[in-house]
C-alpha cells in the first residue's frame, strides 16, 4: 500500500465495462512525512468516498484490479482507504 493525497479529479465521457459510476482522482504519492515523492497517478476510488484534498492509501497493479466493486477491470491503481492520521514512531527517520 501506498500514501498519497488527492490533488484533483479526472473526467472521463467513455470507460471501460465494469467502470460505469467509478470515480477517478489524481493522486500525488507520499512518503512517510507526507512529502511528495515521484508523479501523480490516476487512482479508480474503490471506496468511493475519497475527494480532492484527502489523504487515502491506495494499491497498484493487480491489487487494484482486485479491490474495485467488479474484480479484474482494467485499473492500473485504486484507493482502497482513507486516512485519519498518521503516527510515526520514534525510530523512523
Amino acid at each position: 500500500m501506498h500514501l498519497g493525497r488527492v490533488v484533483g479529479t479526472v473526467v472521463a465521457s467513455t470507460k471501460a465495462e465494469g467502470l460505469d459510476g467509478v470515480k477517478f482522482l489524481i493522486v500525488q504519492p507520499l512518503d512517510k512525512h507526507q512529502h511528495d515523492v515521484g508523479t501523480p497517478v490516476v487512482a479508480a476510488d474503490a471506496v468511493a468516498m475519497a475527494g480532492p484534498g484527502e489523504l487515502v492509501y491506495y494499491v497498484a497493479s493487480r491489487e487494484a484490479a482486485e479491490a474495485m466493486p467488479e474484480r479484474f477491470v482494467p485499473v492500473d491503481h485504486a484507493i482502497v482507504g482513507l486516512v485519519d492520521q498518521v503516527v510515526l514512531s520514534e525510530n523512523v527517520q
